[in-house]
């Protein structure tokens, strides 16, 4: 509750400054949306939130932000943002996710700058490990402030207080851009983006939750959280036939995520 408390009080001190919001439509960010509009309505202030349209994140990503934003009665702005014109991210170096975010925040800010915000906020969490995520290099330094992060919320957490928030979002799935599906070293292509977005579509259309279609040389690796993995296995035959279209050759050996 006092983490909550420190919360809430940073928003809405940002909030009065006038803050820009990169919202995904991830748990995450739509509880620090909920929060931004709830201090403004209390207390004033501007809010301009974000998202982008990118060859590696899913339509699905857009429609869910478009949802969250609306029902908060907060304006949503989409970026187009070309990611493929880096040719640091199509090579999907070890650290491709700092080029990334240095491509999407860049222009994040500037767009921000040109309508009068320079305070730039975004989701990271206090679970999200710095070490592990080239990426926040790439926010320290392009300056976006982290208040989940700053203020020790856990997933968990964001969890807990998205449901008590009454958010559809508090138990989506942790999703990933469609470029982590693909080993690092092997080129990041149109093509196999439309395979991993198709076959994790089917996967989804079938009922599956939380799994991710890892593509390896020779075809994919399927996994699937502990809780659907005796589902998924029973049901080889059928998911096998589905995800032909994108993936004629699954291997064999699936895994738990």
């Amino acid at each position: 509750m006092e983490r909550l408390t420190e919360l809430r009080t940073e928003i809405a001190r940002l909030v009065k400054l006038g803050v820009c919001l990169a919202f995904s439509g991830g748990v995450d960010s739509a509880l620090l949306l909920a929060l931004a509009a709830e201090a403004q309505r209390s207390g004033g202030g501007e809010i301009q939130a974000v998202t982008f349209s990118t060859r590696l994140h899913p339509q699905s990503d857009i429609d869910n932000a478009r949802r969250i934003a609306g029902e908060a009665g907060v304006p949503l702005h989409v970026i187009e943002i070309d990611e493929f014109s880096d040719p640091e991210i199509v090579q999907n170096p070890p650290d491709r996710c700092y080029y990334c975010k240095q491509a999407i925040f860049g222009t994040i800010l500037a767009a921000a700058a040109a309508d009068g915000y320079t305070v730039i906020l975004d989701g990271t969490n206090a679970s999200d490990d710095a070490n592990d995520r080239p990426g926040m290099q790439a926010l320290a330094e392009l300056r976006v402030l982290s208040p989940l992060r700053l203020c020790g919320l856990t997933k968990d957490e964001i969890r807990r207080k998205s449901r008590e928030a009454g958010l559809f979002t508090w138990e989506k799935p942790a999703y990933a851009c469609l470029a982590t599906r693909i080993p690092s070293g092997m080129q990041i292509t149109g093509e196999l983006l439309t395979r991993v977005e198709g076959a994790e579509g089917a996967l989804f259309a079938m009922g599956f939750t939380d799994f991710r279609v890892r593509v390896r040389e020779g075809g994919a690796l399927l996994q699937f959280h502990r809780a659907q993995m005796e589902e998924a296995r029973a049901r080889r035959a059928e998911i096998t036939e589905k995800l032909k279209p994108w993936f004629p050759v699954l291997l064999p050996d699936w895994e738990v995520r």
